[in-house]
């Protein structure tokens, strides 16, 4: 395939894109399972340990296959580079230790992942670097809280697991006139519904783990951005402190990403015709999904995405007797706090997810004790409505 990516679509470039065949002439991608690799000299090591000439080295840092992935990922999301990396979680940790030094700052959505809140206060804060948070639409409180030491605004749009969106230009705009790098944690919609690199963002996290496997087999990471961050700063971590993806875990994904278009257009049909059902039932105080006329930000989730994926979450008046009751009379939904699977998850944040924060701060993030979240799978649809009538 031609390196030169943009004259071809999405859908292609998902199925073709970082492919480099070997003298074997084999169609589907090749896993290598390789520790290390033969030089044919003394000189041609010497010049590939010092970065001379380009080539494989350890599988530590280097690997055809992860490459292979890291390239069509970078394709799709329109980034120069990206770095994969064994979790979700290492991705966010080697940007972080890849571009924060001692004494700098981060301002964060409080609407983020829960052990992303761990990450920031009880690890990064061992070293120096301190978080604010904020709400995740209040724009002037983003402003209020860069600081000169600031060095990163952090945000997860559509957030876990109340699908609370940033406007990514308004804060890519906002990072920008500060001096400050903009990450978006683009776990939920993948590129095939929004692209944060084309709204300005600088880095783009990805769990891999989620939709670009989409069936639950492997965990993993990526990071996404320019050569000069991702490329020089992030992989520089990486290369040393070595939080990799493995070969086989690399060909995975590859093999998800290939279907990832049909897969969140699929889910995020499912996820809209549900949201709608569940607005209807009782018992239920509030159905909490973008795609819905209701939810705060449709407007905007219309602007920056171009489907509104397969999350849902819902409260139910009797707090959280009442949800694990449904959650415990399903019969089909799987009760795992993963999510992006072909499979319909069904979880209780509160004591999940997000089980790990205080009372106050979860409040604080809108996780009441009533909050279901729902990842909605490729099953039929009325039968997981079925499945939900249960309990309800």
């Amino acid at each position: 395939m031609s390196s030169d990516n943009e004259e071809y679509g999405f859908d292609t470039l998902a199925v073709r894109a970082g492919l480099a065949r070997t003298a074997e002439g084999e169609h589907s991608e090749p896993i290598f399972p390789t520790s290390s690799y033969v030089f044919a000299s003394a000189a041609e090591a010497a010049a590939r340990f010092s970065g001379e000439i380009p080539g494989n080295i350890y599988s530590r840092f280097t690997n055809p296959t992860v490459r292979t992935f890291e390239q069509r990922l970078a394709a799709l999301e329109g980034g120069e580079r990206c770095v994969a990396t064994s979790s979700g979680m290492s991705a966010i940790l080697a940007t972080c230790m890849g571009l924060l030094k001692q004494g700098e700052h981060i301002v964060s959505s409080r609407s983020i992942f829960g052990s992303t809140v761990m990450l920031f206060n009880q690890f990064l804060a061992k070293f120096g670097v301190e978080t604010t948070y904020v709400d995740i639409d209040d724009l002037s409180a983003w402003e209020k809280a860069i600081k000169p030491e600031t060095r990163i605004l952090f945000v997860e749009t559509p957030s876990n697991p109340l699908t609370e969106l940033a406007d990514i230009r308004a804060l890519a705009d906002l990072a920008h006139q500060h001096d400050c790098l903009l990450v978006v944690d683009n776990c939920f919609c993948t590129p095939a519904l929004q692209k944060p690199l084309e709204l300005g963002a600088d880095v783009v996290i990805h769990s891999a783990t989620k939709y670009l496997d989409g069936q639950g087999r492997c965990v993993g990471g990526a990071v996404v951005g320019t050569e000069a961050i991702v490329g020089t700063d992030v992989y520089g971590f990486l290369r040393t402190a070595g939080p990799t993806m493995s070969p086989f875990n690399a060909w995975v994904f590859l093999k998800g990403l290939e279907t990832l278009n049909l897969r969140m257009q699929a889910h995020s049909a499912s996820a809209f015709e549900l949201a709608h059902w569940l607005e209807g039932q009782s018992g239920i105080s509030r159905v909490i999904y973008p795609g819905l006329e209701s939810h705060p930000q449709h407007e905007l989730a219309k602007c920056q995405m171009s489907g509104f994926g397969g999350i849902v979450a819902f409260e139910l008046k009797g707090g959280q007797q009442a949800a694990w009751k449904l959650i415990d009379s399903t019969r089909m939904l799987s009760i795992t706090a993963n999510l992006g699977d072909t499979k319909t998850t069904i979880t209780h944040p509160a004591t999940t997810t997000h089980g790990r924060l205080t009372p106050e701060a979860r409040e604080e993030a809108g996780i009441s004790d009533g909050l279901i979240r729902i990842a909605v799978g490729l099953e039929e649809i009325k039968d997981i409505q079925s499945d939900l009538a249960r309990g309800i």
